[in-house]
């Protein structure tokens, strides 16, 4: 390994959960799950320098208010990983750019985390594969692998265990964003008191991705997507977020094709037909009231912009 870079700069994109199914909660806690995630055009921008110690600052084009600046900010527990892993013994400084809504159910910050991944290694000359990375990144969070790979990807497990999946074309679709976040171990606790109650139907067994959901992606077709896209966190985004409803309900009637909160929310995600249509529809829910911004995927996970 040779003596780090004066600085390197790595963008990496939020997601969506085009399809989320979950299983029943194991022993250890955890659901597993099955998703189809897909790479959209928000992303978050990691400036990696060499330093005396880890440290980080973050501004953003989104509230950045609520982003940790210590020790437990994912970034800065990726830059220790690899670097760890490196054994390189100084530290290194992020500078941190946001444009993916923070708390959101979008993987903002583990975008950042994958983000800083490949900058500490592009940084520290590390040599570790796109693979590794990812492997690295399965330490920190069950998205981190995914912003690392980008593009549409099936993954299961905990979500963590990635297979891509062939996209042609684009999708475009309109976030809606939320001002206050809702709690992911919170959503997934009333999804398992939901499906304890007597009147609603058990979970499936083990998840498994919908066929429709990736022939439809296979084949690029916005409108075949849009009935097959679902998500098992919605009804339980639902119930302890009740306003959220009437969103769905507002972009539907704006002329989206098909709405769902995206992983355990409450950013709201929908289909549209095209770039046109999500311009319509974004006028439309910001003139309500609703923050509301465009995006397409499928885009390219964490890659190096400038050294």
């Amino acid at each position: 390994m040779r003596g780090p870079r004066q600085s390197v700069r790595v963008r990496a994109p939020g997601k969506i959960n085009v399809f989320f199914e979950v299983g029943d909660v194991a022993p250890d806690g955890y659901h597993p799950v099955a998703s189809v995630y897909q790479a959209l055009s928000l992303y978050e921008e990691v400036t990696a320098r060499p330093a005396s110690d880890f440290t980080i600052a973050v501004t953003g084009d989104v509230d950045v208010s609520g982003v940790p600046l210590d020790a437990s900010n994912l970034a800065v527990r990726a830059a220790r990983l690899v670097a760890q892993h490196l054994e390189w013994e100084g530290g290194v400084h992020l500078d941190i750019h946001k444009g993916v809504p923070v708390a959101g159910g979008m993987g903002g910050g583990s975008a950042d985390a994958a983000a800083a991944l490949v900058a500490v290694n592009e940084l520290l000359d590390g040599g570790l594969t796109p693979l590794e990375l990812q492997e690295l990144g399965a330490e920190l969070g069950a998205d981190v692998p995914f912003a690392v790979l980008g593009g549409t990807a099936i993954g299961t497990g905990r979500g963590d265990e990635l297979a891509p999946a062939l996209a042609r074309g684009r999708f475009d679709w309109v976030l809606v964003t939320s001002e206050d976040g809702l709690s992911t171990p919170a959503v997934y606790g009333e999804l398992d008191r939901l499906r304890a109650l007597p009147d609603i139907a058990p979970s499936r067994g083990l998840p498994q991705a919908d066929p429709a959901v990736l022939q439809a992606l296979r084949s690029g077709d916005a409108a075949a997507l849009a009935p097959a896209i679902r998500n098992d966190l919605q009804e339980a985004a639902l119930s302890l977020r009740p306003a959220l409803a009437d969103v769905l309900a507002r972009g539907i009637d704006a002329g989206a094709l098909a709405g769902l909160v995206s992983g355990s929310g409450p950013t709201i995600a929908f289909l549209t037909p095209d770039a046109a249509a999500s311009d319509r529809i974004v006028a439309t829910l910001t003139g309500a009231g609703h923050t509301a911004l465009a995006a397409h995927g499928p885009v390219p996970g964490a890659r190096v912009l400038d050294t």
